[in-house]
């Protein structure tokens, strides 16, 4: 028969949970990062790109339930179309999100948060009919693009080029193709006649 040999376990060893300590910084606030633009246009662009942050999550989130709760005739392509967009939005986000951390601002993270600062209207949490659920795509589509181009047009003028950049090149021309395709399922079209 095997003893089994007590160990002794080392204090250090142990995990260290139910930690507590302050914000290291708050939300709305900038550190200083050597990037060559002034305190006031990090602060600024990054006020700004936390509220497109907020509503880009939503809008990805509306992807992900229309994805999950689609029907009708178009139902295949939708479920596909759905989820793309969901996944390239979700890329969209994580720019979004380190170009506010690159310019030493805090990116909006929770839902609950995300849910107080979006301009997106909130769906209902039932499930919806595919033109109505394209129509709220292409309304939140509406007002990213329109809050984009406005947050570029500052940018530019701030002098904050690469905030500029990825409003112009990924926000927008992502949003304009997607806004594209959704639109073009909502064409009054007979399915199986001309």
């Amino acid at each position: 028969m095997n003893k089994s040999i007590p160990t002794k376990v080392v204090r250090s060893a142990a995990p260290r949970i139910g930690q507590r300590a302050p914000e290291t910084q708050a939300f709305g606030s900038v550190v200083p990062m050597p990037i060559a633009l002034a305190e006031d246009t990090r602060r600024g662009s990054a006020a700004n790109l936390n509220q497109l942050l907020a509503d880009t999550i939503t809008l990805r989130d509306l992807y992900k339930k229309h994805h999950w709760q689609v029907s009708g005739p178009t139902f295949y392509q939708l479920h596909l179309l759905f989820d793309k967009h969901y996944g390239e939005q979700n890329e969209l986000v994580d720019r979004i999100a380190e170009r506010i951390m690159l310019l030493g601002g805090v990116s909006v993270a929770m839902s609950a948060d995300v849910a107080e600062m979006t301009l997106v209207p909130r769906p209902p949490k039932g499930r919806e009919e595919a033109p109505v659920q394209i129509s709220r795509l292409l309304h939140a589509h509406e007002i990213v693009l329109k809050e984009a181009r406005a947050m570029a047009r500052r940018a530019t003028e701030n002098g904050d080029d690469g905030t500029n950049d990825l409003l112009v090149s990924d926000v927008i021309r992502r949003n304009e193709l997607q806004a594209w395709f959704v639109a073009e399922h909502v064409v009054d079209a007979p399915l199986a006649r001309a």
